[in-house]
């Protein structure tokens, strides 16, 4: 890949992988308060695989660069921004524009990567290590001591909450495959088949319910997670999975569940649940979602250091192999996070 030479990638509409396009140009350059990073590690998330399928519910219109999180050293710098900041391994949430060589980001809006930290393990923790800490510590709030559910434990986000709250002290009960069970207990987690009887296992395990419920699945089975909390418990609702391959509206999934969390917290009761987007509150509250995120992450970042967290890198493919990166994520044969490099 040139250096001097911008490549990314294009979601021109609903394709199969094999349809992404790849898009050569000139690399962009920084206006004012913003930095170019030359990526160093993207990934393929949840989300990306939704969009191409048109599914995610507050994607931009076709055609258009997907890429949530971007890794990678800053090229260069605007007016208004320090020029020591040129050189910085830096980290950044986008939505979209992350699958490309070059990414111009707002300079209030990237991390620094702290030493000992390689960009690809950098990349696993962004958007899926911000939406876990923020779900487990400024959602639910739970404490040392309680227990909580955590569907697809060997996922993305999944892994690295699991991760923090055994971190934390909080026991934690985890749904998956039965290929990935020998290698939950070794970390920790409690495994159970999602494809079995999930409530009934998990009343086995705790009688009383637990204190938390981590559901990115959605769809009928979220009225079951509802179900499972203690009193006092905090449902995270953080997207619908299950209605992946749906046809129809793509906001109507999302907002089913907001329908329902609505209700259950306008009923009297002693549980409460949410809807989780991590870019919730940014048009309202811009420096504050900032100022949020950056303290997040660096805390994110502080406990992969610590080796409070694994970064779970499945694969590391190349841009140019980003169909076969897309197919080996939506395979669901592998853990962790597909990495894509420059």
């Amino acid at each position: 890949m040139n250096a001097a030479e911008l490549v990314e990638v294009v979601l021109p509409g609903k394709v199969e992988p094999e349809g992404l396009l790849i898009r050569h140009g000139a690399v962009p350059a920084a206006g004012p308060g913003q930095v170019v990073i030359r990526m160093e590690a993207t990934g393929v998330s949840f989300a990306e695989q939704q969009m191409r399928r048109g599914r995610y519910y507050d994607q931009p219109p076709f055609p258009f660069v997907p890429g949530y999180d971007v890794v990678g050293t800053v090229l260069a710098t605007g007016d208004g921004v320090d020029p020591g900041l040129a050189g910085t391994r830096v980290a950044a949430l986008v939505k979209v524009g992350g699958w490309a060589s070059h990414v111009v980001v707002e300079a209030a809006d990237v991390v620094e990567v702290p030493e000992g930290i390689s960009a690809a393990q950098a990349e696993t923790m962004v958007v899926n290590g911000v939406t876990a800490w923020q779900m487990l510590h400024r959602k639910a709030r739970v404490r040392a001591g309680r227990t909580i559910l955590v569907h697809g434990a060997n996922g993305g986000v999944g892994s690295v909450l699991a991760d923090l709250a055994l971190a934390a002290g909080v026991k934690v009960i985890g749904t998956a495959s039965a290929r990935h069970h020998d290698t939950l207990r070794r970390r920790g987690v409690v495994p159970v088949d999602y494809r079995a009887d999930v409530a009934a296992r998990v009343r086995e395990l705790a009688p009383g319910g637990v204190d938390a419920v981590f559901d990115h699945v959605g769809g009928r089975g979220i009225v079951a997670s509802w179900r499972l909390l203690a009193p006092g418990g905090t449902l995270v609702s953080y997207g619908s999975a299950s209605t992946r391959d749906d046809d129809g509206s793509k906001q109507w999934p999302v907002l089913k569940l907001l329908a329902r969390v609505w209700l259950w917290n306008a009923l009297p009761n002693r549980r409460r649940a949410y809807f989780f987007n991590v870019w919730a509150g940014r048009a309202l509250a811009r420096n504050a979602f900032r100022a949020r995120l950056r303290a997040d992450l660096t805390q994110v970042f502080a406990a992969l250091r610590r080796g409070d967290v694994t970064a779970r890198i499945a694969a590391e493919l190349p841009l140019a192999r980003v169909a076969d990166a897309m197919r080996l994520a939506e395979s669901g044969t592998v853990a962790g996070k597909i990495v894509l490099t420059p």
